[in-house]
């Protein structure tokens, strides 16, 4: 499964934090964030079920959507990418840093934990090769 994009990503939060979703329910709650229109929505939500990301079910003339992708690997891939990318961090990120969240609970927090020293491990046996 692919890295979902920013906007993906928006519409993912969405969708673990109450689904299933229209396209129409999820355009309304986004378009503050995102700042485009319907049919941007519409089309990023065809591309995510291309990758799998969302599925969708029809509903008469709606569609509902539903996220597919699982959230605390998709969130500690995120964390992952961006400690290394960004503040070049080669070992497992503290745990500590996602206490506050609000898109995460106790039981998700200790599994990141647990993705995050191993996706840390693979990224460093990766830079030994």
């Amino acid at each position: 499964m692919q890295q979902p994009t920013a906007p993906e990503l928006e519409i993912l939060k969405l969708l673990w934090s109450k689904q299933p979703l229209t396209a129409r329910e999820l355009h309304d709650e986004l378009a503050p964030v995102l700042g485009w229109g319907y049919s941007s929505t519409r089309k990023t939500l065809e591309r995510m079920t291309e990758k799998g990301l969302v599925s969708f079910e029809s509903q008469g003339h709606k569609n509902s959507y539903s996220a597919l992708a699982d959230k605390v690997s998709t969130l500690a891939a995120f964390a992952q990418d961006f400690a290394s990318r960004i503040f070049e961090l080669k070992g497992p990120l503290p745990v500590a840093m996602f206490a506050g969240s609000q898109l995460v609970n106790a039981t998700e927090i200790a599994e990141l934990e647990q993705l995050l020293s191993r996706l840390a491990a693979a990224e460093q046996a990766d830079n030994k090769c």
